[in-house]
C-alpha cells in the first residue's frame, strides 16, 4: 500500500516536473524570455532525471530526459510526404519580383496583395509530424515527395518540443521549417573540431545537414543545431487558420520557435523596402540566410493560386545579390561530366566567399575561357549566389603575370584518351569513349541508380568508384552481376552491408519504363521528357525504333532532343547494354496509351489514401489518358479523385461545386478507358 502510495506521489511529481520543464522551454526557445536561471533549470532537470531513473515504468517518449534515447542506425527509412515540400522559384533583381507580383494580381484578379516576408534560412527543410500532441516522425525535405527519416536525431535539437505546447494543440499537426547553425555555434563547433583533430566544415549550412544525417543521434546531440518553422502540411484542428501570419502565430502559440524577423507587408513596393531593409541587417544576424522568401498572405489566395511543376505560384525567394571575391587561379584543369562533356575548372587560392571557402569555379566550356582570357595564374574576381556553383566574373588584367598562355582545350580525354570533338553549332567538347570512358562510366551508374531512376539505395560514388577500380563494373549492366565475394572484397563493405545492397538491386528490377529512360543518360533527356517518351509510345520497343519524326509527334520534344534519342537508340553497343539489363531481370508495366486519350484537357487532382495503388500509379494512369494532374483544387479543376482522408482539397472542391469521384469510381473509370 505504501509503495502504491509513494508511486502515486513520484507520478504526480514528474508530471510537475516535465510541465515546469517544458514551460521553461517554451519561454527559453520561443518567447526568448527566460524566467529561471540556468542554474534552476538544471536543478529541476536532474531531478526529473533522478526520479525517472528510480521510476523507470513511468518514462514517457515525450518526456524532456529523452532527447537521446536511440541506438546508432544502419541507415535511414524513407518517409513519403502526403503533401509534398515544394521548391520556391527565385527572383533576383527588383524587375522579376515585381513581375511575380503581377502575375499573382492577375490571377487572382487582385488590385494589392498583403505578403508574408520570412527570412531565407541557409539550413535544411525538414517536416516534423505531431500525433495528439507528441512528436511521433520527422524528415528531410529529400526530392519533396519522399525524405530521410531522422526522426531520432530531431528529438535531439533542444528547440524542438517533443511535446506542442498548450492544451488546444492540433490532434494532428505536422511542422514545416529549417534546421540550421547559427553562426556563434557554427565557429565554436568548428574550433573544437579543429582542436580534436576532427572535420572541419565549410559553412554553416554543410555543418547543419551533416550533423542532422548522422547515424548517432548522439552525436548530433552535440552539435549546436536550431530549428524554425515557416508552415504547416497536414492538419487536424478545430483552430481556422485564415492567413500565413495566422499559421506562425499558432505554431508559436503551440511550441514552435518562429522567425522574429518575419513581417506582413503590403504590396510589392513593401516587399522591396522589406527587402532593403533586412538585406542592410544581414551580417548582424544570428544566422546565414541568402534572401527573403515572400508568401501570398491569405491561404484561400495560395490554394485559388495551386502549384506549377515543382513550386508555388504563391510564393517566391527574392535572393540576396551573389557575393564576389578577389583570388588567383592556381591552374585549369578539364573534368569529363556523365555524357562526355568536357568542362574546364579553374583551381583557385582558397578564398572565403559570403561563408563559404571556394577553392574552383567552373568555366563552362571553351568560348567562355576565351571570351573571359582566363589563364593559370591570373587574379580574378570570383561570385557566388546561394548554392550556385561559384564562378570567375572577370579577370584583373591589370594583375596578370607576364608569360602568360591562353587556354587551350585538349584534343583529346584526359581521362580516357579517345578523342575528343565539338560537334557543329555546339559549344561543348565531347569525349567520344562514351560509357568505355571511366569517367562517363561512373557517373552514368550514379546517375542509373539515382533516386529518381533506377532508386538503387546504398550504391554511392566511393562505392562505384571502387568497383570500377577492382574492375567489377564496365557498364550499367555489370551491376546487376555484382556478387557477394565482390562486394565484401571492398572498403568498408561488411556482410550487412553486401547483403543490403544486393537487396536494394533486387528491389529496383521492378521500375517504370519513364524511370528506366531517365535513367539510361540519353543527352537532355530528362525527368518529364522520359515520361512523355513513356506515355506517347507505351512501350521501350516502339521508343527505340521511333524515327526522328515519330519522336517529334511526342509532346515537349523538339528536333535536338529527338536526334539525341534516335541517335542513343542506332548504337548497337547501347542496346546490348538494354539487352543484358533486361535479361538480368529489369522489367515494367507497359504504358497503358489510348488513342483518343479521353481526358485530353482535364486536371485532375489526388487526395487520400487508395487502396488499390499508390497516389503516383495513380497519376500514371491518368497522364496516360491526357489528363493534367494538379496538387491543388481550383475554379478550373474538372474532377478530384479522393480516397480515405482526404483532408482540405475534398472541402475546397465541395465549396467550389467541383465533382468528386471516389475509388471505386476512379477504377471504373480506368476500366471503362
Amino acid at each position: 500500500m505504501m509503495a502504491r502510495t509513494k508511486d502515486k506521489k513520484a507520478a504526480a511529481r514528474i508530471n510537475k516536473l516535465r510541465d515546469a520543464i517544458n514551460e521553461h522551454n517554451y519561454r527559453y526557445y520561443v518567447l526568448d524570455n527566460p524566467a529561471i536561471s540556468d542554474a534552476e533549470y538544471d536543478r529541476l532537470f536532474r531531478e526529473l532525471q533522478q526520479l525517472e531513473k528510480q521510476h523507470p515504468e513511468l518514462v514517457t517518449p515525450d518526456s524532456p530526459t529523452q532527447r537521446v534515447g536511440a541506438k546508432p542506425a544502419e541507415g535511414f527509412a524513407e518517409v513519403r510526404h502526403d503533401i509534398p515540400m515544394l521548391s520556391l522559384d527565385n527572383a533576383f533583381d527588383e524587375e522579376e519580383m515585381c513581375s511575380f507580383d503581377r502575375r499573382v494580381r492577375e490571377r487572382l484578379e487582385e488590385q494589392h496583395i498583403d505578403y508574408m516576408a520570412e527570412p531565407k534560412l541557409d539550413g535544411l527543410a525538414i517536416s516534423i509530424l505531431y500525433e495528439n500532441g507528441s512528436l511521433m516522425t520527422a524528415a528531410t525535405r529529400g526530392d519533396g515527395t519522399t525524405g530521410e527519416d531522422v526522426t531520432h536525431n530531431v528529438r535531439t535539437i533542444k528547440s524542438i518540443p517533443l511535446r506542442l505546447h498548450g492544451r488546444t494543440s492540433p490532434r494532428t499537426l505536422e511542422v514545416r521549417g529549417e534546421v540550421f547553425m547559427g553562426k556563434a555555434g557554427f565557429l565554436a563547433m568548428n574550433k573544437k573540431q579543429e582542436q580534436e583533430g576532427g572535420k572541419v566544415f565549410a559553412n554553416p549550412r554543410n555543418a547543419a545537414a551533416g550533423s542532422l544525417r548522422q547515424l548517432d543521434p548522439a552525436v548530433t546531440k552535440d552539435r549546436p543545431l536550431q530549428f524554425l518553422a515557416y508552415g504547416v502540411g497536414r492538419i487536424d484542428s478545430n483552430v481556422p487558420l485564415k492567413t500565413q501570419a495566422d499559421t506562425l502565430e499558432h505554431l508559436r502559440g503551440w511550441g514552435m520557435p518562429v522567425s522574429r524577423d518575419s513581417r506582413v507587408v503590403s504590396g510589392v513596393g513593401e516587399c522591396l523596402e522589406y527587402f532593403n531593409k533586412l538585406s542592410a541587417r544581414r551580417a548582424d544576424l544570428p544566422y546565414q540566410i541568402d534572401g527573403i522568401v515572400y508568401k501570398v498572405n491569405r491561404l484561400d489566395w495560395q490554394e485559388s493560386l495551386g502549384t506549377v511543376s515543382r513550386a508555388p505560384r504563391w510564393a517566391i525567394a527574392y535572393k540576396f545579390p551573389p557575393e564576389e571575391e578577389v583570388t588567383r587561379v592556381l591552374d585549369i584543369e578539364v573534368q569529363v561530366g556523365r555524357t562526355g562533356a568536357l568542362t574546364p575548372v579553374a583551381r583557385l587560392e582558397a578564398v572565403s566567399v559570403g561563408g563559404v571557402t571556394v577553392t574552383n569555379a567552373t568555366l563552362h566550356n571553351e568560348e567562355e575561357v576565351h571570351r573571359k582570357d582566363v589563364r593559370k595564374g591570373d587574379a580574378v574576381i570570383v561570385r557566388r549566389a546561394g548554392d550556385v556553383i561559384p564562378e570567375v566574373v572577370r579577370v584583373l588584367k591589370e594583375k596578370r603575370p607576364r608569360h602568360t598562355r591562353p587556354f587551350a582545350m585538349p584534343k583529346t580525354c584526359p581521362v580516357c584518351g579517345s578523342a575528343a570533338v565539338r560537334e557543329e553549332e555546339e559549344a561543348v567538347v565531347r569525349c567520344t569513349g562514351g560509357i568505355y570512358c571511366p569517367a562517363q562510366c561512373i557517373r552514368s551508374i550514379l546517375h542509373f541508380a539515382s533516386r529518381r531512376a533506377m532508386d538503387i539505395e546504398g550504391l554511392g560514388e566511393k562505392l562505384v568508384e571502387q568497383l570500377y577500380e577492382k574492375g567489377h563494373v564496365r557498364n550499367l549492366a555489370d551491376v546487376y552481376d555484382l556478387t557477394r565475394e565482390q562486394l565484401t572484397g571492398l572498403e568498408r563493405m561488411g556482410e550487412k552491408s553486401a547483403e543490403n545492397l544486393l537487396a536494394a538491386l533486387e528491389k529496383s528490377k521492378a521500375t517504370r519504363l519513364d524511370r528506366f529512360l531517365y535513367g539510361l543518360g540519353i543527352r537532355e533527356v530528362g525527368e518529364a521528357t522520359a515520361m512523355a517518351l513513356a506515355m506517347h509510345f507505351g512501350s521501350l520497343d516502339k521508343v527505340r525504333r521511333a524515327s526522328v519524326e515519330e519522336l517529334m509527334a511526342v509532346s515537349d520534344v523538339g528536333p535536338v532532343v529527338a536526334g539525341h534519342v534516335h541517335d542513343f537508340f542506332k548504337e548497337s553497343h547501347n542496346n546490348q547494354i538494354i539487352k543484358r539489363l533486361q535479361a538480368s531481370g529489369v522489367h515494367w508495366d507497359e504504358f497503358t496509351v489510348s488513342a483518343n486519350r479521353p481526358l485530353d484537357g482535364k486536371t485532375y487532382v489526388l487526395t487520400g489514401t487508395l487502396s488499390a495503388m499508390t497516389r503516383d500509379e495513380a497519376k500514371q494512369h491518368l497522364l496516360a489518358l491526357g489528363a493534367k494532374v494538379s496538387g491543388s483544387v481550383s475554379r478550373n479543376t474538372d474532377c478530384v479523385v479522393a480516397g480515405e482522408s482526404p483532408g482540405s482539397k475534398l472541402a475546397r472542391a465541395q465549396e467550389l461545386g467541383v465533382e468528386v469521384m471516389d475509388e471505386a469510381a476512379f477504377l471504373k473509370l480506368l476500366k471503362r478507358k
